[in-house]
């Protein structure tokens, strides 16, 4: 669905250069993608305007194996994306947007604190949209590296959408694989999903809340969101468990779970409410047996949909909880290091500049 909410919040810290094609090369691709656009109906005095003077950015290239989602701890993750701070804004969104909230779950089904925990993780509420130009960063990707194919699909996408009016080039940015705007949609996401949610006859993700607000409920609805269910329940799990069992397409009835000894975390009945009791669910070790557990249900599904990472689903569905009021999660992780968040990294950040130390400012972020 779309890419990294760690590298969009500045908490990358780079990788080198890889080569990318020789101008000559990357022209010759653009020629190719030209025709390519023609046979989905994209006038070709249209594309040349849209490209025009585009060169390609090598420094996209490494970031295609270098998804936080899959290297960063966990822990280190859902600290700098589940924070006080992202919380309090989360808190504040809800309580701001609390009509606009309210009729877009009454339309879509899906409840506010999902919808603005999506909004907080992909955008930070729409501080960070990502720096990148987005018709060059997919240029380079569709001309270069290991996915061209997916990549050319989504540049067509965007210059259908700008086309259509939907959106203006200029000034266009997002992250550097092309999800954009406040809850960072990709362009044929964005072409398939978005939808017009303040009646101006446009669907505009980038400057328009309500439009991107109602976008995400939508794509969580098609996801197969289950209106008034929870995503999951933190649990524990008995000594000696076969750990086997665990993983997100291990789905077992709850009366399965309950008789191989698995309890809620903080007590209660494995069926929180709103879930019918003949539910099926899946359980979770991200970090083994001796980290957090979850049984998770179809929500869980649903939000996954959105970016296919289990650190990114449980940052959307754990923020959620905490937008509720809920305590976070209740098991320790399986390290003697745990992550920090902003309000942390300040405080460090702080010390560090008091004792001489030239890290620029006490900004939360590293990088």
């Amino acid at each position: 669905m779309r890419w990294s909410p760690l590298l969009l919040s500045g908490l990358w810290l780079g990788v080198p250069s890889l080569a990318v094609a020789a101008p000559d090369a990357f022209s010759t691709c653009l020629i190719t993608l030209k025709a390519q656009a023609g046979k989905q109906g994209i006038p070709a005095e249209r594309f040349d305007v849209l490209t025009a003077g585009l060169t390609p950015d090598p420094s996209v290239l490494p970031l295609l194996d270098a998804q936080p989602e899959f290297t960063t701890p966990l822990w280190d993750y859902l600290a700098a994306l589940v924070d006080t701070q992202r919380v309090d804004d989360g808190r504040a969104r809800l309580i701001e947007h609390r009509d606009l909230l309210a009729r877009v779950s009454a339309e879509y089904g899906v409840d506010p604190a999902t919808i603005v925990a999506v909004w907080g993780v992909e955008s930070d509420y729409g501080r960070v949209f990502g720096k990148r130009p987005l018709l060059q960063s997919l240029a380079t990707l569709s001309c270069e590296g290991r996915r061209q194919p997916f990549f050319r699909g989504e540049l067509l996408a965007l210059i259908k959408l700008i086309d259509a009016g939907d959106l203006r080039a200029e000034g266009l940015t997002g992250s550097w694989a092309g999800a954009f705007g406040h809850t960072q949609f990709m362009p044929s996401t964005y072409a398939r999903i978005a939808v017009d949610g303040d009646g101006d006859g446009r669907r505009d993700l980038v400057a328009s809340i309500p439009d991107a607000l109602a976008s995400t409920a939508n794509y969580l609805k098609k996801a197969g969101w289950r209106t008034g269910q929870p995503w999951g329940i933190e649990v524990k799990i008995p000594a000696g468990f076969n750990t086997a069992q665990a993983g997100r397409t291990q789905r077992k009835p709850l009366a399965d779970w309950r008789a191989l000894g698995i309890v809620p975390v903080a007590g209660g009945t494995l069926a929180p409410a709103g879930l019918p009791a003949d539910s099926t669910a899946a359980l979770l070790l991200p970090t083994g047996a001796k980290g957090p557990a979850w049984l998770v249900f179809r929500n869980y599904d649903a939000i996954y949909a959105y970016n296919a990472a289990e650190s990114y689903a449980l940052a959307i569905a754990t923020l959620a909880d905490r937008l509720r009021g809920g305590p976070g999660i209740v098991a320790a992780w399986p390290t003697d290091d745990p992550g920090i968040g902003r309000t942390e990294r300040r405080e460090l950040q702080t010390l560090l500049l008091a004792r001489g130390h030239d890290i620029g400012t006490a900004d939360g972020m590293i990088g």
